[in-house]
């Protein structure tokens, strides 16, 4: 599923050939990325009371079925490039933001005193997916002559087969199936308007928003960040991007069990900010290109672990879909940060004045999140204990 789901990260691969197809700008080309990332986690913020209400496996497989859509629907955007924005930008984001909550979830009602670890492994395919699907979509177009319009609808196919097959397998164990579901709502102590009202929320919230913006801003505009060499120098840091993406969520979930989970994820933060903050330096060799895609890809896979492991410990594991599915929202302001990279580079030529921004914003964010993480209380009834301090 997650090795599907995770196909839109390929997308720098596919705006060289876009823009001389269609004439249009970096910025511009960009607007299914971005349409992605807004509607994406937008449909989180309902998806995670749908999964409570509905189960994993209905969730999984009508997602599976809009993803794949989507991506086929995007094929006519040789006739109107409007087309590859709504199918890939918005209807795949509605199937994605319905599956992608399933296989976290699921995972840690089934092993919940490994939760970092376990989530790492629930999504790394999510970055993963991208190596393959960019490697594939290179080859498609390179070696085959097949415009990007020809690629989508194929890719699409797979992918609608592949997710609902995998989503089908998904349950949760008998025990936590058997209880009522919490859903969103006035009186299950998850409200949009209570989460927001909790300092600890909206700390994790800005935290998350600047890790997410750092790695969209990269990996959507990867190719472009180094113009030294050919059009393969760039396919393999999407593929580097996309592994060390993959890998750093295991590693960096592995970690979140072993140290303090507030350690964890200011750590992330400040490796990210060093590789943004320096990316003039790493720039200017092929490389520095790669140990850039790599350490950048890294980080970035931590942020979709640690986050969702901490959103867990601190108000429970039942909560974690619901909770997760507002924290997530954070996708939608970070989504932006693609095109206004885009856009910066095109009037000074230049990614560094946006990567040292959103470097800033990083390092903010270590300072802003608390040395600890507390169990939150969000609801008298929640019997969630106040105060207490979480250890490993």
């Amino acid at each position: 599923m997650q090795l599907c789901l995770g196909a839109t990260y390929s997308w720098s691969v596919y705006v060289a050939p876009l823009k001389a197809i269609t004439g249009m700008s970096q910025g511009g080309v960009q607007l299914p990325f971005t349409f992605f990332y807004f509607i994406f986690p937008l449909t989180m913020v309902f998806s995670g009371s749908m999964l409570t209400r509905m189960g994993p496996r209905f969730s999984a497989v009508l997602g599976g079925i809009l993803f794949g859509s989507g991506w086929m629907i995007a094929g006519f955007g040789e006739h109107a490039f409007g087309f590859t924005v709504v199918g890939i930008g918005v209807i795949a984001g509605v199937g994605a933001g319905l599956a992608y909550i399933v296989p976290l979830s699921t995972a840690i009602l089934w092993f919940p005193k490994q939760k970092g670890l376990v989530t790492g492994i629930a999504v790394a395919g999510f970055g993963g997916g991208a190596a393959i699907v960019s490697q594939a979509g290179g080859i498609l177009m390179a070696h085959m002559g097949k415009t990007p319009f020809q690629v989508f609808p194929l890719l699409g196919m797979v992918f609608l087969v592949l997710i609902c097959l995998a989503g089908s397998a998904m349950k949760v164990p008998e025990s936590v199936s058997s209880q009522e579901p919490l859903e969103i709502g006035k009186d299950n102590g998850v409200s949009v308007s209570r989460m927001i009202s909790q300092p600890m929320f909206r700390i994790l919230y800005f935290a998350m928003f600047s890790g997410l913006a750092a790695g969209f801003a990269v990996n959507a505009n990867l190719k472009e960040l180094y113009t030294g060499s050919g059009v393969q120098v760039g396919v393999l840091a999407v593929s580097l991007f996309a592994l060390a993406n993959a890998l750093g969520r295991v590693c960096w979930g592995a970690l979140f069990d072993r140290i303090s989970p507030a350690t964890a994820v200011k750590a992330n933060l400040l490796c990210q900010a060093f590789l943004l903050l320096l990316g003039s330096f790493f720039l200017s060799s092929k490389t520095g290109f790669y140990i850039f895609a790599l350490g950048t890809g890294f980080n970035y896979g931590g942020i979709l672990v640690l986050y969702a492991s901490s959103t867990a410990l601190c108000w429970g594991d039942k909560r974690m879909g619901a909770i997760y599915g507002l924290l997530f929202s954070a996708n939608i302001p970070a989504a932006v940060a693609p095109m206004a990279a885009g856009w910066v580079f095109e009037l000074g030529g230049s990614f560094y004045p946006a990567f040292a921004t959103i470097g800033a914003l990083l390092v903010l964010s270590v300072f802003l999140v608390p040395g600890s993480f507390m169990a939150q209380n969000i609801a008298p009834e929640t019997n969630l204990p106040k105060g207490e301090t979480i250890q490993n």
